[in-house]
């Protein structure tokens, strides 16, 4: 498994920019798909944006398109989350999580997480 922490969450204001990041420790990072996922107070943890081991392939939930972009390092052993014209029912506690099947989009299909980040976005 790797062991994730998560940074760069904070408080802005709707139509702002955030870039989250997530970084890993473990060797093994490469051989993981990556994703990250948010709960908001009250919700269940939903799938927002996931990443192939190579980065080659991404695939985002619908209510994200357009507004956020995932991406990795493997050689720095991080994901980072690019969060544009935010809005307020982005607010959320984000975790990045791994998985060994890519395409997944259910909290069970992952191994690892992070702690979390707190997003809050004002309106």
């Amino acid at each position: 498994q790797v062991q994730l922490v998560e940074s760069g969450g904070g408080l802005v204001q709707a139509g702002g920019s955030l870039r989250l990041s997530c970084a890993a420790s473990g060797r093994t990072f490469s051989s993981y798909a990556m994703g990250w996922f948010r709960q908001a107070p009250g919700k269940e943890r939903e799938f927002v944006v996931g990443i192939s081991e190579s980065a080659g392939k991404t695939y985002y939930a619908d209510s994200v398109k357009g507004r956020f972009t995932i991406s990795r390092d493997n050689a720095k052993r991080s994901v980072s989350l690019q969060i544009d014209s935010l809005k307020p029912e982005d607010t959320a506690v984000y975790y990045c999580a791994a998985t060994k099947r890519y395409g997944s989009t259910l909290p069970a299909a992952f191994d690892s997480w992070g702690q979390g980040t707190q997003v809050t976005v004002s309106s």
